[in-house]
């Protein structure tokens, strides 16, 4: 069996019932002919996910134990199952054209998988995923809620978020210290930003590095060559603001 690695965030799932439910949420919005799963571990979701009708289908795990375990298990799909870092590899090296992603994420890089969607959020239209409970309720947090923050601005700009459900602690070997939370990501509409991206992205990491400041302070370092910032703004915190007030802010920045 495969020891669960504090240093890799490992914390297996070993409720098959909620494993069942991570995969038909994912499967029955499924468009793309590629699909990965990021972190197989003992391969919970793995082993329903082999049975379904899945044109392209690669786990990608970075626990050399953990993908040895899952070839011993399912020698007929072993070149599906790869020893690779997700966050590190050249993604169009593996596949081809748009994939979407599917996990029980490890914490400690749970955060940095939604990054790396985003990098590739032209060809990536679905995300369904466990991630701790705190980061699935920001990602999913609305304009004016605490949790709130670059993530969740992030996310929104081009998916739509849904929280499903709420994982208890015993359904996990061995199991953490919080509960864990089951996300659906989907790709809205939003082709392009109606502003620079690149800047965008900056004015929001800037505002909420200094969140507890007013806009007219955290935002300064733009606020150059005469540019201001609307009334309705200057006296709001970033996490007041909606996808399109910043994407406003942005084009006033520019």
């Amino acid at each position: 069996m495969v020891r669960a690695k504090k240093h890799l965030g490992q914390h297996f799932l070993i409720d098959d019932s909620i494993a069942l439910n991570i995969v038909e949420a994912c499967l029955n919005e499924l468009k793309t002919e590629t699909l990965i799963e990021v972190g197989p571990g003992t391969g919970v979701l793995t082993k329903y996910l082999f049975k379904k009708n899945i044109k392209h289908f690669l786990a990608l795990d970075v626990d050399d134990e953990s993908v040895q375990y899952l070839h011993q298990q399912y020698p007929k799909q072993k070149e599906q199952v790869k020893l690779l870092d997700f966050l590190d590899v050249d993604l169009h090296q593996i596949i081809e054209g748009s994939f979407s992603i599917i996990g029980n994420f490890p914490y400690n890089i749970s955060s940095q998988i939604l990054f790396k969607a985003l990098d590739h959020r032209h060809e990536c239209p679905l995300i369904v995923g466990m991630f701790q409970k705190e980061l699935a309720e920001r990602v999913a947090a609305p304009p004016g809620s605490k949790t709130y923050g670059i993530l969740s601005v992030f996310m929104k700009a081009f998916y739509d978020i849904e929280y499903l459900f709420t994982v208890h602690e015993n359904s996990f070997n061995p199991p953490p210290k919080v509960k864990s939370g089951v996300i659906a990501c989907r790709r809205n509409t939003v082709s392009k930003l109606d502003c620079d991206e690149t800047l965008f992205f900056k004015v929001v990491k800037t505002a909420f590095n200094q969140r507890r400041k007013q806009l007219k302070n955290s935002l300064s370092v733009f606020l150059v060559d005469g540019k201001v910032l609307p009334d309705r703004f200057v006296m709001q915190r970033p996490e007041q603001l909606a996808v399109a007030d910043f994407v406003e802010i942005t084009n006033l920045l520019a």
